[in-house]
């Protein structure tokens, strides 16, 4: 690996820390980015209970020491239970919005790590290329191992930037593909509870 990182000259460097990065947000979005981690179905479905017992405070109790972006949002209408349906609407809405940022976290970056990749192996390939021809305006072909150094600086660093770009892509889509979804659920779980909480609040104000 080190040899390779050498012959593939200073390019070799932003390539292998685009490369670090993009495994570090790997791992960080395969913790993060679950189900279980966002809108876990046990934590929704006891807050749903709670909610349609009446249990306001008990509820908002739970939301507030819960770290989950489900619990965020719950927490948000909860909060404007008192202000009527549009009130709580909005409130959701906006804990939404903050919540999707987090699902989406990263994935910009990710993004531009695999558009930038082969940009930079491709780079890599002209500066091989430029000091295999300065080789050759120099000495001619004679000089064998200047100009074995120069075409494997143009392969090495095209084959590293493709090599890290494609699994980047492809998680890259994975994630956002798993972020789409969850926002679809979150969206779904909050239209639920905005309707349990504004039903609650017109039988309270009957009563």
């Amino acid at each position: 690996m080190l040899d390779l990182l050498i012959k593939g000259g200073y390019v070799m460097y932003p390539i292998l820390l685009g490369s670090v990065v993009a495994v570090a947000i790997i791992f960080e979005r395969f913790i993060n980015l679950r189900e279980a981690k966002v809108i876990p179905k046990d934590f929704f479905a006891r807050i749903k209970g709670l909610l349609l017992e009446g249990h306001i405070n008990e509820a908002l109790s739970i939301c507030s020491k819960s770290t989950k972006p489900i619990a965020k949002i719950i927490e948000a209408g909860i909060m404007k239970y008192y202000f009527g349906r549009d009130e709580i609407k909005e409130a959701i809405e906006d804990a939404g919005r903050h919540e999707i940022a987090y699902l989406e976290k990263y994935l910009n970056l990710l993004g531009m790590i695999a558009s930038v990749e082969p940009l930079l192996g491709l780079l890599g390939t002209v500066t091989g290329m430029i000091k295999v021809f300065n080789v050759l305006s120099a000495g001619g072909i004679g000089q064998a191992e200047q100009l074995a150094g120069g075409i494997g600086e143009a392969l090495i660093t095209t084959a590293a930037g493709l090599a890290i770009a494609i699994p980047t892509l492809v998680f890259h889509n994975l994630f956002s593909e798993r972020a789409d979804r969850l926002i679809l659920q979150m969206e779904k779980s909050s239209m639920e509870l905005t309707e349990i909480l504004s039903q609650g609040q017109r039988e309270e104000w009957k009563v």
